[in-house]
């Protein structure tokens, strides 16, 4: 794995988190993005090399919005770049780790994503995400 790519904070309201999230980190968010697959609104902060993803479910049954539910608002996952996605998918799987999706799916930020179930990494969901070579794939 390459580098951590993003961190995942699981909200209740983007809209106030965004407020919050701007004044912590002192510059605006630069993009919210919907990922209907997922249930989620997304949204992106740049903080220095840094990428900090706010997630608010879209319905009460998304995996938000049960994670909220469960948990409360806080970190939901760690995202890693990753060079190949299938290669690494691969790799993870052969070493005994449990993946959520057998393919990888589409996720926010021009990105192909594939999560670890977080029984498989003491308790910590990971995600993986590649850039997308076509933005229209």
């Amino acid at each position: 794995m390459i580098k951590i790519e993003h961190i995942g904070i699981a909200v209740k309201s983007l809209e106030s988190s965004n407020e919050l999230f701007r004044k912590l980190f002192n510059t605006p968010h630069y993009k919210t993005e919907g990922v209907e697959s997922e249930g989620v609104l997304t949204s992106f902060f740049q903080v220095g090399p840094n990428k900090i993803e706010l997630l608010e479910a879209t319905h009460p049954d998304s995996p938000i919005a049960r994670f909220i539910e469960k948990k409360g608002e806080g970190i939901h996952h760690i995202a890693f770049e990753v060079e190949d996605i299938y290669a690494e998918m691969k790799r993870l799987e052969g070493e005994g780790f449990t993946l959520l999706h057998q393919e990888p799916k589409a996720g926010a930020d021009n990105k192909l994503i594939c999560f670890l179930h977080p029984k498989s990494s003491n308790g910590v969901l990971i995600e993986l995400c590649q850039e997308k070579k076509n933005p229209q794939a």
